[in-house]
């Protein structure tokens, strides 16, 4: 078996959920509601998205959900990575970018918002440790850090992801 072996328990450091970015210093539409976020993606003239990857597609499952992906596909704006998403936005190739909210808080950009309600789904951030590690203590000691309140401190101030347990 190719898959790697950890020592002891996965760690569960952080979470981060979805939401839409615009341009720094734009209006900021309102993303607060189902119908608000519908209503937002519908007007928007472009989306900058990067659906080649798991919150890509929860992305676009979203779109589906909210039964616009038929309307809106056009105006999709396919980058080539995660963070060319919030690049594309503050560069104005896009009028919107959506993702996962730690990549869209960018130089050039501000977050509209998080997804709303039952929209909102959480990629849970794990840590562990490889038996086959040679530095395995350093790396315990590293996982142990990012649950201190120190850690969790800095993730809060940053607002990049939610530590864990929120």
């Amino acid at each position: 078996d190719a898959r790697a072996k950890f020592s002891g328990t996965p760690a569960h450091i952080a979470r981060v959920g979805y939401g839409v970015a615009v341009k720094a210093g734009a209006p900021k539409p309102d993303v607060s509601t189902l119908e608000a976020l519908k209503g937002t993606l519908l007007k928007a003239q472009s989306i900058a998205v990067f659906p080649t990857s798991a919150a890509g597609a929860f992305v676009q499952k979203t779109f589906e959900r909210l039964g616009i992906m038929e309307v809106i596909k056009d105006k999709l704006k396919v980058q080539a990575g995660p963070v060319a998403t919030p690049q594309a936005v503050a560069r104005g190739e896009a009028e919107l970018g959506v993702f996962l909210t730690n990549v869209l808080l960018a130089p050039g950009v501000e977050l509209a918002g998080p997804f709303p309600g039952d929209l909102q789904q959480d990629l849970v951030f794990v840590g562990a440790v490889s038996t086959d590690s040679k530095n395995a203590d350093a790396a315990k000691a590293f996982l142990d850090y990012l649950k201190t309140p120190d850690a969790v401190s800095v993730f809060n101030q940053l607002q990049l992801a939610k530590p864990r347990g929120v």
